[in-house]
C-alpha cells in the first residue's frame, strides 16, 4: 500500500540551489506519483519564483501535485550581520514560522506524510524517507551535518534543555528529542491537521491569562518555530525522535 508524501520547502533567494534540490528529490526511493510538492517563495530578488514557475510543466508531469505560493514577509538580515546573529534570531525565526505555516495551510491536501526540506540541504541518502518511515514514529529528524561524521549543523535538534545535540548521540540508534530543526523533518500529516504548527510566538511559557485552576508550573520563556513545534507536539501527546546516524548534508555557511 502506497503512502503519499508532501514535500514542503520555504524558499528565499534560492535560485542557485534549485538544480541540486530537484536532482536530490528525483533520487528518492518513493515513486514520484506518490509525492506532492509545495513551495513558498518570499522576499526574493534573484529569480527564485520565476525559476520555479518555469519548472512547473516538467514537475507536474512527474509528481502528484505542485503548489507554489508567493508571500513576502518583508524581513531582511541587516547589512553586516549573518543570519545566525543573536540580535535578529527572534524576528528571523518568527518570519520562518509564519512562512512554514502559510505553506502548510496552502499546500496540504490529502497526503499521509509531510516532509520538510530546507532549500540549502545539499545531499541526502536516496532511502532517507524510507529509513525514517521504518521507525514507525510520527515525527522524525535526521542528523544534518556539513561534512560526514562532523558536528551537527542543525543546532535546533536537541535534548537536555539544549545541551545535547545529535552529534553527541551517535551510536544510540533512535533517540528522543526535545527540540527539532527544519533542515529535514518528517511529520505524520494528521498531526498537522490536528493543529501542530510552527509557533510564531514563544510557545511553552505560562500565560498570565490562565484560569486559576490551570497548571501554574508552565515553563517561562518559550520556544519559537521548529523548537516550539516540538514542545507543542509533546503537549499534544506525540514524542519527537532523532536519528543521529542518518546523516544529511547542508551547504557550508
Amino acid at each position: 500500500m502506497s503512502r503519499t508524501l508532501l514535500v514542503l520547502t520555504p524558499m528565499k533567494q534560492s535560485a542557485a540551489q534549485l538544480d541540486r534540490y530537484f536532482a536530490n528529490l528525483a533520487g528518492l526511493e518513493q515513486h514520484p506519483a506518490d509525492i506532492s510538492l509545495g513551495f513558498l517563495v518570499s522576499d526574493s530578488t534573484d529569480g527564485t519564483l520565476e525559476a520555479l514557475q518555469a519548472r512547473v510543466p516538467e514537475l507536474s508531469a512527474k509528481y502528484r501535485r505542485v503548489t507554489i505560493i508567493e508571500r513576502d514577509f518583508e524581513f531582511e538580515v541587516p547589512e553586516g550581520l549573518r543570519r545566525w546573529s543573536a540580535s535578529i534570531q527572534a524576528p528571523r525565526r518568527i518570519t520562518l514560522a509564519r512562512s512554514r505555516n502559510h505553506l502548510l495551510f496552502g499546500a496540504l491536501n490529502d497526503e499521509d506524510w509531510v516532509l520538510w526540506i530546507d532549500a540549502d540541504v545539499s545531499a541526502y541518502p536516496t532511502d532517507v524517507v524510507t529509513q525514517m518511515l521504518a521507525t514507525g514514529k510520527s515525527i522524525v529528524h535526521p542528523n544534518c551535518v556539513v561534512s560526514p561524521g562532523g558536528k551537527s549543523f542543525d543546532g535546533n535538534a536537541w535534548r537536555n534543555q539544549g545541551e545535547l545535540k545529535m552529534d553527541g548521540m551517535r551510536g544510540q540508534g533512535l533517540v528522543r528529542l526535545d527540540g527539532v530543526g527544519g533542515t529535514m523533518l518528517l511529520v505524520r500529516a494528521d498531526i498537522h491537521r490536528d493543529g501542530l504548527v510552527f509557533p510564531a510566538y514563544p510557545y511553552g511559557r505560562r500565560s498570565p491569562h490562565l484560569r486559576p485552576r490551570s497548571d501554574v508550573n508552565g515553563r517561562l520563556g518559550g520556544e519559537l518555530e521548529t523548537e516550539g513545534l516540538s514542545l507543542m507536539a509533546k503537549d499534544m501527546g506525540h514524542e519527537v525522535w532523532g536519528m543521529p546516524d542518518l546523516e544529511i548534508l547542508h551547504y557550508p555557511e
